[in-house]
């Protein structure tokens, strides 16, 4: 096992080498500079912050110089926000992205999960359909598109809940809502699935002819087993609302990373944004690992693999 980890945690750190260098050279083959604008700067200041931030030096020297900081931690000072520290910038914005993303697979766990098992425990009933069209309603509904209709509808109308801003759990509704209902539909999906496959395994058929009562059945025996796939899913679900993150963000007005992450390259922030895809990255990269760790030890022949 402990193998194991080693390598799954030496695999990240590479997939995380790979993403920073990428990054790096993609932003330097964008068109513009950090410091283009309507009004440019004479050609004295223009050198003096070429040579501040290392960009008058060649492209691989630039880059030794940031791998040399990003080994010691240092992430640099924004480009474009005067004396605010990358480090400073993530620290205010991270745990806001965090909240959202952590509030949003919470909500698809338990609802897809709860939905999946009681339409397998219901297989072709009424509320089977249901639980199941809206499952599939969920997932086939774009964020993008069922964001402003819960603001219209319970914040502009209803007035429930707040459409914009930070600072309280209502402010967290809207957008786990808006981003959480595809994940839950196909978490549904897969676990309804996995349940009906279950169900009709030997031991369940035992258990059942021990007299057990069906809640005792499903939420007892079955579940514990039924759920696992819903491990394997959770890594590229964890994917999925990094990256929703960042448009839900925008629509409900939340300053977290999401924010940062489409400004920066508009300015050319060089050093934002690599830091803001260092920390996206991390995050995922961390989550997989964990996950994968998680069903090393549910199922052992993971590990062989």
């Amino acid at each position: 096992m402990g193998i194991f980890i080693i390598r799954r945690v030496a695999g990240g750190l590479v997939a995380l080498f790979c993403i920073i260098t990428l990054t790096f050279f993609l932003l330097r083959l964008m068109p513009g500079g950090p410091f283009d604008s309507e009004r440019e700067p004479n050609a004295a200041i223009r050198a003096n912050l070429q040579r501040k931030w290392k960009l008058d030096r060649p492209l691989l020297v630039q880059y030794g110089y940031y791998m040399r900081d990003l080994a010691c931690l240092d992430l640099g000072d924004s480009m474009a926000k005067k004396g605010m520290s990358i480090w400073e910038i993530l620290a205010e914005h991270t745990p806001k992205s965090i909240a959202v993303g952590a509030a949003t697979l919470v909500f698809a766990v338990i609802f897809g999960i709860t939905a999946g098992t009681v339409a397998a425990a219901r297989q072709n009933s009424p509320t089977d359909y249901t639980l199941m069209s809206f499952a599939i309603t969920g997932f086939s509904v774009p964020n993008i598109v069922l964001a402003p209709v819960l603001a219209i509808v319970f914040g502009l109308q209803l007035r429930w809940l707040p459409v914009s801003g930070w600072g309280t759990w209502r402010h967290l509704v809207l957008p786990t809502a808006a981003l959480g209902v595809a994940f839950a539909g196909r978490i549904a999906r897969i676990m309804r699935a996995s349940m009906l496959e279950v169900i009709r395994e030997d031991f369940i058929r035992t258990a059942r002819a021990k007299g057990l009562s069906e809640p005792a059945v499903i939420f007892k025996h079955a579940l514990r087993k039924a759920v696992a796939p819903i491990a394997s899913y959770l890594g590229p679900a964890a994917a999925g609302i990094l990256t929703g993150s960042i448009v839900i963000e925008r629509v409900f007005q939340i300053p977290g990373l999401g924010q940062q992450f489409l400004d920066s390259p508009a300015n050319r922030d060089y050093t934002l944004v690599l830091g803001v895809t260092l920390a996206y990255s991390s995050m995922l990269i961390a989550f997989n690992i964990v996950v994968d760790i998680t069903q090393a030890f549910l199922n052992p022949r993971v590990r062989l693999k």
